[in-house]
């Protein structure tokens, strides 16, 4: 496919890595990068993530085909209507958010009054390092993107959307959005607070000096995604509380049977606990075509 005209709507790990990947496979005449720093105008240039950059909403959008909002959720809903007075009809948009419910209800309705057609989409790619100097062109190669259209999204431009991911390299699924929210809540949201819960509790400076010493590989793999950005992660966490909340009540339910299991000195349901999450999750790598290790 051939994009023509695309824009980038904030140039972060995301946004950025969407500007090598389509330099790299050829499918945009221009890529354009919309930044809110006068600095990162030129370290998008220099980093070659865009052909041109600009911190004026105007410029960047005007002769848009393709326009990706890649900004923080919080920001998408002021951001589309300081750029809708500025697009072409018929332009496309569609964005990389980690919620998509409150997006596109939000969005949806926007783009449709100006004659927009806005599809909402989750690429399932990304890194606990943030900014552009982190974008990768191979980032979502063989991840997955969720589409999530709606019963008023026209059909011509879900495929269309579609198409772009898989240009990238991604294995695209179509989802509700709120059936999408219901799912990552549980595979995305819940083991960044699982990882800066235990970050919190063992790094905290209540524990002796040695503590830190004494955390090793499987503490420093289990909460790396801690180290994600703080403000990206509050905003995905409000945005799908009610999602998040309900599923770490559960969580929190399977930890206190496994705390009773140890306070009983029952070693059969201890061992059942380890059994059961090694076997689902090393089917779970067998059926993504991964081993142990490997991920």
């Amino acid at each position: 496919m051939h994009l023509g005209n695309i824009t980038l709507v904030g140039v972060g790990l995301l946004g950025g890595s969407i500007g090598l990947a389509v330099q790299r496979r050829g499918l945009a005449t221009r890529v354009t990068g919309l930044v809110r720093r006068a600095s990162a105008v030129d370290e998008c240039l220099n980093l070659r993530i865009a052909t041109d950059a600009t911190r004026n909403v105007a410029t960047a959008v005007r002769d848009a085909d393709w326009i990706v909002l890649c900004s923080p959720i919080g920001q998408m809903k002021s951001l589309v209507r300081d750029l809708l007075p500025f697009v072409k009809p018929g332009v496309i948009i569609t964005d990389v958010g980690s919620v998509k419910a409150s997006v596109v209800d939000e969005v949806e309705p926007l783009a449709a009054a100006a004659g927009v057609q806005f599809v909402g989409s989750h690429p399932m790619a990304g890194s606990e390092r943030t900014g552009m100097a982190a974008a990768r062109a191979d980032l979502f190669e063989g991840m997955v993107c969720v589409v999530t259209p709606t019963p008023r999204t026209p059909p011509e431009a879900v495929r269309r959307v579609s198409e772009f991911w898989s240009a990238l390299g991604s294995r695209v699924i179509h989802l509700a959005p709120d059936r999408h929210d219901d799912l990552v809540g549980r595979s995305s949201h819940l083991p960044h607070v699982a990882a800066a819960g235990l970050a919190n509790y063992v790094l905290s400076p209540v524990h002796p000096a040695e503590q830190g010493r004494l955390c090793a590989g499987g503490f420093r793999d289990t909460t790396r995604i801690a180290s994600g950005s703080p403000e990206m992660w509050r905003d995905i966490a409000m945005a799908n509380r009610r999602h998040l909340s309900r599923v770490l009540g559960v969580f929190l339910e399977d930890l206190t049977e496994f705390q009773r299991a140890l306070d009983e000195g029952n070693a059969a349901l201890v061992e059942e606990f380890f059994a059961n999450a090694k076997a689902r999750r090393d089917a779970w790598l067998k059926a993504q075509d991964l081993k142990a290790g490997d991920e």
